[in-house]
């Protein structure tokens, strides 16, 4: 049959991202506290570059790949996945996007009662000749305002913030996710729980204002803590304060490439 996708095109116009996007897929992962995995679902983005001179990409030569996981992608897959779209599709360049749900066991911090708090994590690889894989996660948190805190008489306000850190490891290193979790949420007012009873909220409330921060500061505890980490050798971090007396949103970020030094 004959070969349309595949056949010349003289625009000139080379395609940086083509592809398919938003595919639902199962994925493992390995849970280094129990030892075995946690299954999850991914949406899932494959793309490659396109040179100029065709016309399109085969498109269902990307969903050839992702079936040959028909169990499931491990997480220790993704990389593979990224090379064998490359290989597949006779491209010079492969992406590979991936978010889903990861659930984190933590206890509440008075009462001990134990709960789930589910983050989102992404994994982003490219592979052309070289490999490139970035770990992000976004974490909930609290921040309190500690300009609300100095001028208030009643006390101050405080909000839901959103953490994010994105990373690139030095090469032969790795970090699970629950790592870097613990590295992200150290650096709000206070974290958040999936339970608490009155005695964790007592707790949790006033440690967040013991400890009040703008999003200036998250950002910038967020990036000394990555510049403190040696097995991250790149970083982009975020922080979005979703405020609770305005009617906007506060952010930050800050991006380091560590092996510039």
């Amino acid at each position: 049959m004959p070969d349309v996708q595949g056949s010349a095109d003289s625009r000139q116009v080379p395609i940086n991202k083509v592809g398919v996007k938003d595919i639902r897929y199962p994925i493992a992962l390995k849970c280094p506290a129990t030892g075995g995995k946690q299954h999850t679902v991914a949406m899932v983005n494959m793309y490659v570059a396109l040179p100029h001179y065709q016309k399109g990409t085969h498109m269902s030569r990307f969903l050839e790949v992702l079936n040959r996981h028909h169990q499931g992608i491990d997480s220790s897959d993704v990389m593979e996945v990224a090379r064998d779209m490359k290989d597949r599709l006779e491209a010079e360049e492969a992406h590979l996007q991936m978010s889903f749900p990861y659930f984190i066991d933590k206890k509440a911090p008075v009462t001990g009662q134990p709960g789930k708090l589910d983050i989102e994590v992404t994994f982003e690889a490219v592979a052309n000749g070289t490999e490139d894989i970035v770990l992000g996660i976004k974490v909930p948190a609290t921040s309190l305002c500690p300009c609300s805190k100095e001028i208030s008489e009643y006390g101050a306000h405080n909000q839901r913030c959103e953490m994010e850190a994105q990373v690139r490891f030095v090469d032969g290193q790795f970090m699970w996710i629950e790592e870097l979790f613990e590295l992200v949420e150290k650096c709000a007012s206070t974290q958040v729980f999936a339970v608490l009873k009155r005695p964790d909220e007592k707790q949790v409330t006033e440690a967040a204002y013991d400890n009040p921060k703008f999003v200036e500061d998250i950002v910038r505890d967020l990036a000394i803590a990555m510049d403190d980490e040696p097995r991250i050798a790149w970083y982009r971090v975020a922080s979005e304060n979703f405020e609770s007396i305005h009617n906007h949103n506060a952010y930050a970020v800050v991006e380091r490439d560590k092996r510039e030094d």
